[in-house]
C-alpha cells in the first residue's frame, strides 16, 4: 500500500464491527431481564470497624448475613480485608450477636448438628476430612456450639442462603483468613 492510499474497510468489516458495538450494548439489557435468575445479592462495601467494636485486640470479625459478606481488621489495623461468604438459609437457623473465635483446625472433621440430621434424616453421621466434606480446608470454632466460619468445596454456596447455620467461605478465603485469625479474635454477626 503507497502513502497515497486510503484505508476502506470492508463491507463485511463494518457489519461485523457494527454487530459487535450493538451486541455489547445490548448486554446490560439482556442481563437486568434475567432478574428471576438472581442469585448473589452480595453489596460489597468497605466498612469502619469504630461502630461494631470497641477494640480491635486479637482482631475483629464483622459477618453481616444481609450482604453476605466477612470483614476482617488486625490488631494493628494494618490489615482489612473483606470476603464473600455463605449465610444461614433461615432466620431460625441465624444466630446474631458476640462470640469469638475459640479453635482452629486445618482438615477438619464434620459431624451434622441433631437437628440437621433429623431435618436431613438420609445425611451421614460423620466425614472425615477432604473433598467431600463440607468445612472445606479449614474451620474456626465459635464459642457457640455448633456454629462455624469454614471453607466449602462447592463454591456455587458463596453469596448465597446455603448453610444450615455456619458462615461459609471459599477455601482460599478461609486460609487467608485462618492465618490472621487467631484464638481470641473477637466476631460479631449482623
Amino acid at each position: 500500500m503507497s502513502a497515497d492510499d486510503t484505508f476502506m474497510p470492508s463491507r463485511r468489516a463494518v457489519l461485523g464491527a457494527a454487530a459487535a458495538v450493538m451486541g455489547t450494548a445490548a448486554l446490560p439489557a439482556f442481563a437486568q431481564s434475567e432478574g428471576s435468575v438472581r442469585a448473589n445479592i452480595s453489596s460489597f462495601r468497605m466498612l469502619d470497624w469504630q461502630p461494631y467494636f470497641t477494640t480491635l485486640a486479637k482482631g475483629a470479625i464483622l459477618v453481616d448475613t444481609e450482604s453476605r459478606a466477612l470483614h476482617f481488621w488486625s490488631e494493628d489495623q494494618t490489615i482489612y480485608r473483606l470476603y464473600p461468604t455463605s449465610v444461614p438459609v433461615s432466620a431460625d437457623l441465624t444466630r446474631k450477636g458476640r462470640t469469638e473465635i475459640i479453635k482452629k483446625v486445618v482438615g477438619p472433621e464434620w459431624r451434622p448438628t441433631p437437628s440437621m440430621l433429623e431435618r436431613n434424616p438420609d445425611w451421614p453421621e460423620y466425614i472425615g476430612p477432604g473433598p467431600d466434606n463440607p468445612l472445606g480446608t479449614r474451620a474456626l470454632w465459635l464459642s457457640w456450639t455448633y456454629y462455624r466460619i469454614h471453607g466449602t468445596h462447592d463454591t456455587r454456596k458463596i453469596g448465597r442462603k446455603s448453610s444450615n447455620g455456619c458462615i461459609g467461605m471459599y477455601n482460599e478465603h478461609v486460609e487467608e483468613l485462618f492465618e490472621m485469625a487467631q484464638i481470641g479474635t473477637q466476631v460479631l454477626l449482623i
